[in-house]
């Protein structure tokens, strides 16, 4: 599919776009792989190690509606992966937050339909469900863009799609390195926000195939979840330093004990496929898509029951410790 094609990701320096760009690179032979994003001193540090011919390098802000327009020429695949992603410092910073997460979301739109590129994905995060923080509703407004956008595109322009999913092991900023940081400073107290919290667990690998899957399963307007395992953050502390005491510190600005990715709002919408999910758009779209019962690798869905949610503290699938401690092993080996 992505043999003799451009292919852009925004935000392509960050955790999801190198893995994006290494798997790209060993399973296909892109016309151009082309990443855009605004450090120059990431985009330097990243050419050392991907400095493949089909590679190019963009700086530039999804803010930019014009670099963006010039970056896109050409493209035929865009993966949106840029966005401002902490959540106390969405909180401290609001109005920044918005500028690039939904304003940049429509640039990325508008670029892509003037480009006529084909199929673009932009990836969403569990807190767009039910956001109670401003990144989750930046990223929901974000959601709404993307899925809209078809209706705009017309019968035989792009398609847009969405993919969402949880907390990806070993990305910047996440829990995992930042435990791994204290612990080898010495710490044998780790901070726990609250002993009652989950999350959704799925590896960097597992994110970017998903991804990759979703773009040859996508009609267009949908939002794609994966089916992931849960895990307590006590279970975690446990996997990772069994010794170490647990310093309650209280949830963060913005934060939730549970997160959750299907809502039960939207269970009339949600369709359960074997490994995954797809909550269908709640506009339609005029002689673009007659069934998302059945996507484009003929793989066949369900309607979930009303007010079936999809919720990290009730997902029928939670990590053992020993579990955890495997799985994080081998996620960050790049080996899951």
């Amino acid at each position: 599919m992505f043999n003799n094609k451009s292919i852009l990701i925004t935000g392509g320096t960050g955790s999801f776009g190198m893995r994006y760009v290494e798997t790209i690179l060993k399973r296909y032979k892109p016309a151009r792989l082309i990443v855009y994003s605004r450090d120059e001193l990431k985009q330097y540090d990243m050419q050392k190690n991907y400095n493949h011919e089909s590679m190019r390098y963009f700086i530039g802000d999804v803010r930019d509606g014009e670099r963006l327009k010039t970056a896109m020429k050409g493209v035929d695949f865009v993966i949106h992966a840029a966005a401002l992603k902490q959540v106390p410092a969405a909180e401290y910073n609001p109005m920044e937050c918005i500028k690039t997460n939904i304003h940049g979301a429509q640039n990325v739109i508008n670029c892509a339909l003037e480009a006529g590129v084909e199929h673009v994905i932009a990836l969403s995060t569990d807190k767009a469900a039910n956001p109670i923080n401003l990144y989750g509703a930046t990223k929901l407004a974000s959601d709404k863009l993307f899925v809209a956008a078809n209706n705009i595109a017309g019968r035989d322009g792009t398609r847009f799609a969405v993919v969402r999913y949880g907390n990806v092991v070993g990305s910047r900023g996440s829990v995992v390195p930042f435990f791994e940081s204290l612990l080898a400073q010495g710490k044998r107290t780790l901070p726990v926000t609250d002993v009652r919290m989950t999350r959704f667990w799925i590896s960097l690998q597992q994110g970017v195939d998903f991804v990759l899957k979703n773009f040859q399963r996508m009609q267009g307007g949908e939002i794609f979840i994966p089916k992931i395992p849960s895990v307590r953050i006590t279970d975690l502390v446990s996997a990772m330093a069994p010794e170490a005491e647990m310093d309650i510190i209280g949830i963060r600005p913005g934060e939730k004990l549970h997160e959750i990715m299907c809502p039960a709002d939207d269970s009339h919408l949600t369709l359960e496929f074997d490994d995954h999910y797809v909550i269908t758009p709640t506009i339609s779209f005029q002689e673009r898509v007659s069934s998302y019962d059945t996507n484009l690798l003929n793989e066949k869905g369900v309607a979930v029951e009303q007010g079936f949610e999809y919720n990290s503290g009730s997902n029928p699938h939670f990590f053992s410790v020993e579990e955890v401690k495997d799985f994080n092993t081998k996620a960050l080996l790049g080996q899951i």
